[in-house]
């Protein structure tokens, strides 16, 4: 089936000018009682490009958190609500859409993830790629320009990680959201820069060799809280570093 139109593929004016970058870090350090996770760390993240950030458990990849959508690790889904009540959740704390608005956005938020049918349902009668899925709508709903990505294949099978990926890669090329990925799985990073979102067939597939993504995919590794790399597939591929050489291994 083609894929849906969302509310986000026809964005407001912008009402004010906008810096080049959509994230700017300049140096910044975070610490947790004695351990420092961030050291100084800069990097910044273009309107529209997708960034994987990469590191050992405790490195601080989630300590990185206007409009933005976040998808938690793990879902983070409120039990006690319905599918539609936990993606609607942020339009409704807003308190001035009116009810059919926030059903509509509902309804296209959950067809662009192929959940529309689960509309009544709790997270206790999902499968967990089908939470995540949820999870997904719940953070595009809002139209956001910045989409924040922990950890979102995390204790998945391949099979269902794959899915996510695609879901993923659909909103990368859909609609250019700029994006941070957390993550561990290099796979999932790897899949992303190596395949793009076809419209007509509604599935993700691999690029002609020699080829890139129409939208921009980089990766950012921490070690110790301090970047290490900063760049796209390529030259991550050409690395002589051999702390990176053998992560990527």
């Amino acid at each position: 089936m083609p894929a849906p139109t969302l509310p986000l593929a026809a964005p407001a004016a912008e009402t004010r000018p906008r810096s080049p970058e959509a994230i700017r870090f300049e140096d910044v350090s975070l610490a947790f009682d004695d351990k420092r996770v961030l050291d100084g760390i800069s990097f910044r993240l273009a309107h529209g490009e997708t960034k994987a950030l990469f590191g050992v458990a405790g490195s601080g990849k989630s300590s990185l958190r206007g409009q933005i959508g976040m998808v938690f690790q793990e879902s983070a889904l409120f039990d006690s609500f319905t599918v539609r009540e936990n993606v609607a959740f942020r339009l409704i704390e807003e308190g001035n859409i009116p009810e059919d608005e926030i059903e509509r956005r509902v309804r296209e938020a959950l067809s662009f993830v192929e959940l529309e049918r689960t509309v009544d349902m709790f997270p206790s009668e999902l499968s967990g790629g089908m939470r995540r899925r949820v999870a997904i709508a719940r953070a595009i709903i809002t139209q956001p320009e910045i989409i924040l990505y922990d950890s979102p294949t995390g204790g998945l099978d391949p099979v269902t990680s794959t899915t996510i990926v695609e879901l993923i890669v659909k909103q990368r090329d859909v609609y250019k959201t700029s994006s941070l990925l957390v993550t561990h799985r290099l796979q999932d990073a790897f899949i992303m820069a190596t395949h793009c979102f076809d419209r007509k067939s509604n599935r993700m597939l691999p690029l002609a060799s020699g080829t890139r993504s129409e939208v921009p995919m980089t990766f950012l590794i921490l070690r110790e809280g301090k970047i290490i790399f900063d760049g796209d597939l390529d030259e991550l591929a050409k690395s002589k570093d051999e702390y990176i050489r053998e992560y990527i291994s």
